[in-house]
């Protein structure tokens, strides 16, 4: 059993080093350590469709005969994204849907299935000329104790909602399989209340992941459950069979996202959802259509005005990674030497980073860094940032640390330092 004031941290959504785009270091190996660093009790496996990731799964996971499996003190969920493109309705449909699986039995059986309709070898997320219909038909024929969750719902390309190659509605791309639908993915790039303006979505739980392509970031966003380290528990939960025990979600700030705003990359322009109605849906700068972002994708949709809709819905903490916080406060980039070594300072002193981010006093943090990053993460708990909003696969520009007093440090700290021989 779980203990309760231990809650399940699960991130279920992420890729291994099969899939394109993806660190090498998405192996069992460094998914265990990092996990261990951020504190995610679940994380899930990614790419099980791929023939050598199930292979390298099959040889280093252990069951643990209650659906999930471990890696030394790591517990793992048997998990994929898989790619839906096919036309309906006139146009080419581009869906990205996860699917929840309780053993490899199973996964094999999914496998066999799916092989027809795409190369499985090709890529760790397959793309399958498949209808995201008839994805869930297959997959809860095969076992009804699987879980299919349309994924980062929001994004223009590859999603239920996409403004190029989504629907309007839930049942739009599902049809009758709608029923099997019982949680979507919000994105990086929308938050929950964003997503309670939609009627549609009343009966649906929203769940957030990391869609990680490298170790470092594990947890970006993630679910918070209170239940035993169980498949068909955690199932219960985020089906909301037992709402109560889902006690909130991690979320990126929806700013931060790559598709938060309209815009057009290729000439640097950022749109609000006003001013994009205002140059008539076209780049300022070249006239070609902007591609259009989660913010106004949501406003086309929505039946309820910004702030209604979440009654009796699980609440939500906006965190920012705990390595930007460091990166910020150093003045360098996140991933550099110094900031790294800082980061992991503090994970294995005080209890792996949403501890640090979430719950550990302040004061005790300032026991063990500087006062900058204590004052970094104050400012992250309170909601006290700037983000400039991303735009067209562009992510979002996010400021800890703002103001007169800040620039005036960044700019001392751009002068030459003094260095000594020893």
């Amino acid at each position: 059993m779980q203990p309760s004031d231990m809650p399940v941290i699960a991130d279920l959504h992420l890729h291994s080093k099969f899939s394109r785009a993806t660190s090498r270091d998405m192996d069992v190996e460094n998914l265990a350590r990092w996990c261990g660093f951020k504190g995610i009790t679940v994380v899930g496996t990614g790419d099980f469709t791929h023939p050598v990731w199930l292979r390298e799964l099959k040889a280093k996971l252990t069951p643990t005969g209650r659906g999930l499996f471990t890696y030394g003190a790591q517990h793992f969920m048997l998990t994929v994204e898989v790619s839906n493109i096919y036309p309906q309705g006139g146009r080419l449909r581009k869906i990205h849907n996860v699917i929840l699986a309780p053993g490899f039995e199973v996964v094999d059986r999914i496998n066999a299935v799916l092989a027809r309709f795409g190369s499985l070898m090709a890529d760790g997320r397959p793309t399958l000329s498949l209808p995201s219909n008839k994805l869930v038909e297959y997959v809860m024929e095969i076992s009804p104790d699987c879980m299919i969750i349309p994924a980062h719902v929001w994004t223009p390309w590859f999603s239920l909602y996409g403004s190029n190659s989504g629907f309007d509605a839930l049942a739009e791309c599902f049809g009758d399989q709608a029923r099997h639908i019982r949680a979507v993915e919000t994105g990086l790039s929308s938050d929950p209340p964003m997503n309670w303006r939609l009627s549609q979505l009343d009966g649906v739980v929203l769940v957030s992941n990391s869609d990680a392509h490298s170790p470092a970031k594990l947890g970006r966003e993630a679910n918070v459950l209170d239940c035993e380290l169980d498949y068909a528990e955690m199932l219960r939960v985020l089906r909301g069979e037992d709402p109560a025990r889902f006690l909130f979600t991690i979320e990126f700030f929806p700013e931060e996202g790559k598709y938060h705003f309209d815009g057009h990359r290729a000439c640097g322009q950022r749109l609000s959802p006003a001013e994009t109605r205002q140059a008539g849906g076209r780049c300022p700068g070249c006239g070609r259509p902007v591609t259009v972002g989660v913010l106004s994708r949501v406003d086309a949709l929505a039946d309820r005005p910004e702030g209604r809709g979440g009654d009796g819905r699980p609440p939500f903490r906006n965190l920012i990674p705990l390595e930007e916080i460091i990166a910020a406060a150093f003045g360098a980039q996140p991933g550099t030497g110094a900031v790294r070594e800082e980061y992991f300072k503090i994970v294995q002193a005080l209890g792996g980073e949403f501890h640090v981010l979430l719950e550990v006093p302040l004061d005790e943090l300032a026991r063990h860094t500087r006062p900058r990053v204590v004052e970094g993460v104050r400012r992250v708990r309170d909601g006290q940032v700037v983000i400039r909003p991303g735009y067209d696969g562009v992510f979002g520009e996010i400021h800890v640390f703002g103001g007169a007093a800040d620039d005036e440090r960044r700019a001392a700290a751009a002068q030459p330092a003094q260095t000594s021989l020893f």
